[in-house]
C-alpha cells in the first residue's frame, strides 16, 4: 500500500476525518474520543539517597535482584531490570517478562520505558536460566548489543547483564563481553 493512501493532501479527502487508514469512515471527532492517555508512572522511594543501596559488583547486583525470583526460578524464566541512579544506587527493581521454561520476551521498549519512568542513569538487565546453564545463549548476546546501543542513544548506561541461577551469576562486565 503506497504511503499516499494514508496521507492525503486532497482536501476533500481530509476534511472532518481523521486520515489514517483508507478503510475507515470514521470522523477525527470520534477517533480522538476514543484516545486514551498513556500513563507510565514511578513512585519515587521516600528513603534518603544515601540509605538506598549501592551496586559496586556483579556480586552486589546477584544479591539484590535474587530477592525477585521466587521458587520457580528452577522452572520459568524471568527477565528483570535494576534501575540505578547516578551513583549506582538502586532504584528499584522491574520485572520486565515472565516467560516459559525454555525462555522469555525482553522488549528493549519495556526496559528503556522503565528506565526512563524512573529517570534512570544506569540499568543492569538480569534474567534466569532455569536450566541452571550460566552459558549465554546467542539470542542473549545479541540482546545485550542491542541494550548496550540503545542505551548509548538514550543516555542510559548499561552497566552489566547477569544470567543468574539459584547457584551463581554470569556476568557480561566481569566476563569483559558487554
Amino acid at each position: 500500500v503506497s504511503q499516499s493512501r494514508y496521507f492525503s493532501n486532497t482536501p476533500s479527502q481530509t476534511k472532518g476525518r481523521l486520515n489514517t487508514s483508507p478503510f475507515t469512515s470514521t470522523t477525527m471527532e470520534q477517533n480522538l474520543s476514543i484516545v486514551r492517555e498513556a500513563v507510565t508512572t514511578f513512585t519515587p522511594s521516600k528513603v534518603l539517597q544515601c540509605d538506598l543501596p549501592k551496586i559496586a559488583s556483579s556480586q552486589n547486583a546477584y544479591d539484590i535482584v535474587k530477592n525477585f525470583y521466587d521458587e520457580t526460578m528452577n522452572y520459568v524464566e524471568q527477565f528483570s531490570v535494576i534501575l540505578l541512579n547516578r551513583n549506582n544506587r538502586v532504584l528499584g527493581v522491574k520485572v520486565v517478562s515472565l516467560g516459559g521454561v525454555s525462555g522469555t520476551i525482553a522488549d528493549p521498549k519495556v526496559i528503556f520505558c522503565s528506565a526512563i519512568s524512573a529517570l534512570a542513569s544506569a540499568i543492569i538487565v538480569v534474567h534466569n536460566h532455569p536450566s541452571g546453564n550460566l552459558t549465554p545463549s546467542e539470542s542473549d548476546n545479541h540482546l545485550t548489543k542491542k541494550l548496550v546501543n540503545g542505551g548509548t542513544l538514550l543516555d542510559i548506561r548499561v552497566l552489566d547483564h547477569l544470567i543468574i541461577t539459584e547457584d551463581g551469576y554470569y556476568s557480561y562486565a566481569d566476563s569483559e563481553t558487554l
